[in-house]
């Protein structure tokens, strides 16, 4: 394999593996936890605006998930998982240390990571915004 090929295949693992994880803690936030009780969850972690901050993470994390997962508008969803990630990891787990056990940030930090390498790198040749952005002279080209 050649280095482009190489970057075309972690870029797609990296992409689809996060996109899976997210969308699958977004739709536990709608369908295990309920909007309510995410709702009350955040409450209690004193997460600020909780009752209208859950229902957007929810389907931030849902939507976007599979939007990484697909390749659709990767840098923008990425870039705004990763913020989602760094405000749970300020508000929520940083003070409960690294490991996840204990609460702390070691998840958030790693999904925080991969979306922000996504939000630099783009999806890469094997996604939905190459086949839609990707021609050259593109003026949405920067997307893919």
């Amino acid at each position: 394999m050649n280095k482009s090929s190489l970057s075309t295949t972690a870029l797609t693992v990296l992409r689809v593996i996060a996109g899976f994880l997210f969308a699958a803690h977004g739709w536990q936030k709608f369908n295990e936890f309920t909007i309510a009780g995410t709702q009350a969850s955040f409450a209690q972690m004193g997460v600020p605006g909780a009752s209208a901050v859950a229902p957007v993470i929810a389907t931030l994390e849902l939507v976007g998930g599979i939007a990484l997962i697909i390749g659709l508008l990767t840098r923008v969803f990425a870039a705004l998982l990763a913020v989602d990630m760094l405000g749970a990891l300020f508000l929520v787990h940083a003070p409960a240390g690294v490991f996840v056990a204990n609460g702390g940030y070691e998840l958030v930090l790693i999904f925080a990571g991969a979306a922000l390498a996504l939000a630099l790198a783009g999806a890469g040749k094997l996604s939905a915004d190459n086949a839609l952005f990707g021609r050259q002279g593109s003026k949405l080209r920067v997307l893919a």
